[in-house]
């Protein structure tokens, strides 16, 4: 267990750049007990650390001469900009300079380097993104969230076994129900992929696999865990998210349609805060890419200062709870 863990944040990432990562990345510092590496652009991190207290704050600034821009393709970033701030993130991690990366820049770049720099886990074969989705109990894991768009019914067996134990270790759940995602219920449903997958998940050591589920089910709360690939699970997650917000916007122009919904509105003004709080993104801040030697958690491109800092209070959570040690002893415990 690391004392005080060191998170390396790519301080250039997301659509707003050091204005939203370094307020978020000092704040986690703070609150949580945590060392932060700053990398990227030196004069510009300093801009902004110089609008913020800095009491008791560990923290360093490491330089990174480029950025990575939307519309590049990670294999080019891997190739050719060595000094990118993700890229020097990540090598901070391979050199054990830093316990885990936190970006809310290229997700591409992101995953392609916490891949090829930071490398596997033993007996890994693909790592996968782990979405935080609500639901009507507690968060939901999804995963692959989008790693990896073509996947083997041998890759799927193993995002539940690393769901398991991520939802064990970061949300204490103590025997999380891991379920696949279907067509149907009825063991049988699905195609090849997820038939072959469903009889591995079977035969599983210590998993508590409670079958297959249908879309409808992810957000009862009766799931812990849902399995599939990273196509589904990107259209999952995406979906799920526009569908929350666009639940927001219908509600605020059914409650300022007249003078007594307006008068209803105001009168559950605190349950529309609390339920608006729940399905929003920077309460979990990002999705931990598992099953590398290390860890890199990938946040939305919008993400604010609050979800920078939650997503920072997560990597140092997994670091100091070893979850990665966890994940992969349950690895080669199934090989």
């Amino acid at each position: 267990m690391s004392e005080r863990p060191i998170i390396a944040v790519d301080a250039m990432g997301g659509d707003f750049g050091p204005s939203v990562v370094v307020p978020g990345a000092v704040e986690a510092a703070r609150l949580h007990d945590l060392h932060v590496l700053l990398v990227g652009d030196t004069p510009k991190l300093e801009v902004e650390l110089s609008k913020i207290d800095l009491a008791n704050v560990h923290f360093d600034i490491v330089q990174a001469d480029d950025v990575v821009h939307m519309n590049e393709k990670p294999s080019d970033i891997l190739r050719r900009k060595k000094n990118a701030s993700i890229q020097v993130a990540c090598r901070l991690v391979k050199e054990g300079a830093a316990d885990s990366v936190v970006s809310a820049g290229h997700s591409g770049a992101t995953v392609a380097c916490g891949m090829f720099i930071m490398g596997r886990l033993p007996g890994v074969e693909r790592p996968a993104l782990a979405a935080l989705l609500p639901t009507e109990k507690n968060p939901v894991v999804v995963l692959d969230a989008g790693a990896n768009v073509d996947c083997r019914p041998y890759h799927l067996f193993q995002f539940g076994l690393m769901g398991d134990a991520f939802a064990r270790d970061l949300l204490s759940y103590a025997a999380p129900r891991v379920s696949l995602l279907s067509i149907g219920e009825e063991e049988g449903k699905g195609n090849s992929q997820v038939k072959e997958a469903y009889e591995l998940l079977k035969m599983a050591q210590n998993l508590n696999f409670i079958g297959n589920a249908e879309g409808r089910d992810i957000f009862t709360g009766n799931i812990d865990v849902v399995i599939c690939d990273g196509f589904v699970g990107n259209v999952v997650v995406k979906m799920s998210e526009g569908l929350a917000a666009s639940l927001v916007r219908m509600l605020k122009r059914v409650f300022t349609s007249g003078f007594l919904p307006a008068l209803g509105g105001m009168l559950a003004k605190g349950a529309f805060r609390h339920f608006a709080r729940t399905i929003d993104y920077a309460e979990y801040g990002g999705a931990p890419l598992l099953g590398l030697q290390g860890l890199a958690i990938v946040c939305h491109g919008r993400s604010n200062a609050r979800a920078m800092s939650n997503a920072i209070k997560m990597s140092g959570t997994f670091v100091r709870k070893g979850t990665n040690d966890r994940l992969a002893e349950t690895i080669l415990a199934n090989e």
